[in-house]
């Protein structure tokens, strides 16, 4: 039996400075780690780190030198790590551990970053979502990809928010969750209506002033009602269409990804997303259509937080292989008492392994049970 792949995420910080984490790191038992090197604003706990105990990211930024990346706009270097090359200085110092590094890249969910933004149905602008409809994002999402590809340190890459990404944003002192949207009405926030957006309605047969008039008149009904209403789009002709069209658009901006990568390291280099087979999702795991997701693609990371399998269920019987995300720390709301257990249900499930959420953030407890259940994945 081919043995299953286990993964864990590790910010370029966690490293750079505490010689303790690479040991640290290479006793969970991984096959490799998934570093951080494009990655948005964060604020960010280190608790074992000897020279700092919070990081604070303040911007989406660059964690490798990007100067030289075919004179496209990416986002600027990090300022916040003692080091011209933290994604490089991180895989050397893992590499010497035994741990292979993979990258970690955040497409359209960006911070501070000039570029075409969703724009939703009332016409306000998202300027954490970059619309992949947009030419300009799509040569900013293929950038992404040739500047990781050129690396050779990195032994594969993660995509995250590769695709649509829309209103569910944790955002600095939120203040949305006054009128609890439902996820119907996530995705009817989470439209675009730029005018690259108005393009791909039109070319799908979409009347787009028709469709942002339903969307607004459905949320206006919810935001002036008491409880979330039931269903979408009332014309399910209509909704067929416009998820069709998304879908469309996604699957370019990830094809045309991973063909920058391919021609630059070829077939056998790790090209994963991290995806929905809900294709409605416009999240960090961005909805997709499994049957018509990039074909030349490694597989997908689909998110088991809740210590589910069903999301895996859901993904499996495509050609793209499926990788578990499970929730490590209990800080966010994990149980990792029953990590070992999920580990071994999302090999029952099908999956072709897990990946770790988050080496870095946590405590020794939960690195114990992080340990515990990538042995359980392959016992």
């Amino acid at each position: 039996m081919t043995q299953l792949n286990a993964a864990a995420y590790v910010y370029p910080w966690d490293v750079v400075g505490d010689p303790g984490a690479p040991e640290r790191t290479a006793a969970l038992g991984l096959d490799h780690a998934v570093v951080a090197a494009f990655y948005h604003a964060t604020r960010a706990v280190t608790p074992r780190h000897p020279g700092h105990r919070v990081v604070v990211a303040g911007h989406s930024a660059s964690y490798l030198p990007v100067e030289s990346a075919r004179q496209r706009a990416l986002p600027p270097r990090q300022t916040w790590i003692d080091a011209e090359d933290p994604f490089g200085a991180t895989a050397a110092a893992l590499a010497a551990a035994g741990v292979p590094t993979h990258a970690w890249v955040v497409v359209d969910h960006v911070d501070a970053f000039d570029a075409p933004h969703v724009v939703n149905a009332y016409g306000d602008v998202y300027p954490w979502a970059l619309c992949p409809a947009q030419d300009a994002v799509l040569d900013y999402a293929s950038g992404l990809a040739a500047v990781i590809a050129d690396r050779t340190d990195a032994a594969g890459v993660e995509f995250e928010a590769a695709g649509w990404y829309g209103f569910d944003h944790l955002h600095e002192h939120d203040k949305v969750a006054g009128i609890p949207l439902s996820d119907d009405e996530l995705y009817l926030m989470s439209l675009c209506f730029c005018a690259a957006c108005h393009q791909e309605y039109q070319a799908t047969g979409i009347d787009a002033a028709h469709l942002r008039s339903t969307v607004r008149e459905r949320l206006d009904a919810r935001f002036a009602a008491s409880e979330p209403l039931t269903g979408a789009l009332p014309d399910p002709d209509l909704a067929t269409a416009v998820l069709a069209m998304r879908t469309r658009v996604g699957d370019r901006l990830r094809e045309a990804m991973v063909g920058e990568v391919r021609t630059r390291r070829g077939a056998d280099f790790p090209v994963l997303f991290h995806a929905s087979p809900y294709p409605h999702r416009s999240t960090a795991f961005t909805g997709v259509d499994p049957a018509t997701f990039a074909k030349d693609a490694t597989g997908l990371v689909v998110n088991c937080w809740n210590g589910e399998a069903r999301t895996v269920t859901a993904a499996t019987g495509q050609p793209a292989a499926v990788y578990a995300g499970l929730l490590g720390v209990r800080g966010m709301g994990a149980h990792p008492e029953r990590l070992a257990e999920q580990a071994a249900a999302m090999r029952e499930a099908g999956a072709s392994g897990i990946r770790l959420y988050h080496a870095g953030l946590a405590s020794n407890a939960d690195l114990a049970a992080m340990r515990e259940a990538v042995a359980a994945l392959r016992a």
